[in-house]
């Protein structure tokens, strides 16, 4: 038997424990919700609203800016305070709409919805783009234009990113143990989209249990099947999770679809289900908020907009003052300077540590062991690449591979140096792939 997995990968701690065996709680917003226009890859959206309007909880408040864009909905009611520039996670301004919580959250009525069998394909993916479903895993790509691939007939797989391996992270392994039949029912939604697919609902081996869940409801199912994949980070990352599923493999020059491949994340599958199914805007997540730094780390569903504050403040505060808050996992996630910046469509994750491990190291000069080259996914020469970034060595760069890079941080991560090696790496892709826009 193949074994479900990638060339490359690291073990690190995972910090799981923490948040994993605690149920979901559902949270109200306290303040003023912040609606960032660009919470995804693409064009912004646009506000159809205007300061002083009264709008309810699932009325959108801005369209899609073009064909890669997604629209935004209110996901409580009450008044707009504002559009005007917002931090947001990044470290980006963009423009937001403030929205003041009347605390009432009256809802808009929604439309009847068909049954899934008499949909058709072009209703199923006007739905999807209507409820502003994006990639929810941290990539933001609209979903609707993923589901639209130029030639759909030649998808076989549809594979669902159950994986979860950054660490820390359990919103998806809590959401496959409580409502694992909205991952399943999901995925029939998708494979809909394509006569010759197959379902694989792709799952680390550390994950037993969901592992069990997923087979009993899918037992039937001949067009689903569960992979349990060999745990190893990064399991999840798109190209390793369809070569460790598949067997195909796919470089920076192509999509999942070159290889016949739709990917989604566990939240977005849920989020397809409930606009397909209900008719539904996508209004609310999961997300993680953990680390040693926090009182009461768990799971909670969260309305797109609240503030980061509110969510510390329902996991019991600090019991330490935190040294590192990561907006996401400690390996692709974003460092805050502060809390006060609110939760989007791709906010998986608030990480606090009470130690900053990384600060304490001083780089030092590479010592040609060869580690960061054994460890990358990518199969390209982190340390190489890392010096072309920092000579700005753009020829180099590009010669040895550099796009192939995926950002992992599995070779910083190894490097006995402590050298910054992904973001070195990850500056200098930032660089190219603006000039090639360009």
């Amino acid at each position: 038997m193949a074994k479900l997995t990638f060339t490359g990968g690291i073990h690190p701690y995972d910090g799981k424990e923490l948040s994993k065996d605690k149920p979901i709680k559902a949270i109200l917003p306290k303040g003023e919700l912040v609606y960032p226009m660009s919470q995804h890859i693409g064009a912004p959206a646009v506000p159809i609203v205007a300061k002083g309007d009264r709008v309810l909880t699932g009325q959108k408040i801005a369209e899609a800016g073009g064909f890669v864009s997604a629209p935004i909905y209110a996901t409580v009611s009450g008044t707009v305070k504002a559009i005007e520039p917002r931090r947001i996670v990044t470290g980006d301004v963009v423009t937001s709409i403030v929205l003041e919580n009347d605390n009432l959250y009256e809802e808009v009525t929604y439309g009847p919805v068909k049954p899934l069998e008499e949909l058709t394909k072009e209703e199923i993916i006007g739905l999807i783009r209507e409820a502003g479903v994006v990639g929810m895993g941290g990539a933001g790509f609209p979903t609707h234009v993923k589901l639209s691939p130029k030639e759909p007939e030649k998808i076989e797989y549809v594979i669902a990113n159950c994986a979860e391996c950054e660490p820390y992270l359990t919103s998806d392994y809590r959401r496959m143990i409580e409502e694992p039949e909205k991952i399943v029912e999901g995925m029939k939604v998708i494979l809909r989209l394509f006569d010759k697919a197959k379902g694989i609902l792709a799952v680390e081996d550390n994950k037993p249990d969901c592992v069990a869940a997923l087979k009993k409801l899918t037992a039937d199912e001949k067009d689903i099947t569960v992979k349990a994949l060999k745990t190893k980070y990064p399991q999840g990352a798109e190209r390793q999770l369809i070569y460790a599923s598949t067997g195909r493999a796919i470089n920076s020059g192509m999509l999942p679809a070159d290889a016949g491949c739709i990917v989604d994340n566990v939240d977005t599958i849920v989020a397809i289900n409930q606009a397909v199914r209900e008719g539904k805007p996508l209004m609310h997540r999961i997300v993680t908020v953990t680390g040693d730094a926090v009182t009461d780390p768990r799971n909670f569903i969260v309305r797109i907009g609240t503030n980061y504050h509110e969510l510390v403040e329902e996991a019991g505060g600090f019991k330490t003052e935190p040294a590192k808050i990561v907006s996401g996992g400690p390996m692709m996630g974003f460092a805050l300077f502060g809390l006060d910046v609110p939760t989007t469509k791709t906010s998986s994750a608030l990480l606090c540590m009470t130690e900053d491990e990384v600060s304490r190291y001083e780089p030092s000069a590479c010592i040609n062991c060869g580690r960061c080259v054994e460890v990358c996914p990518g199969r390209v020469l982190p340390s190489k690449l890392a010096d072309f970034a920092e000579q700005g060595d753009d020829e180099k760069f590009l010669a040895y591979n550099g796009m192939e890079c995926c950002e992992c941080g599995c070779c910083s991560y190894v490097c006995p140096a402590k050298r910054p090696l992904t973001q070195e790496i990850k500056s200098m892709r930032k660089i190219q792939l603006a000039k090639k826009k360009k």
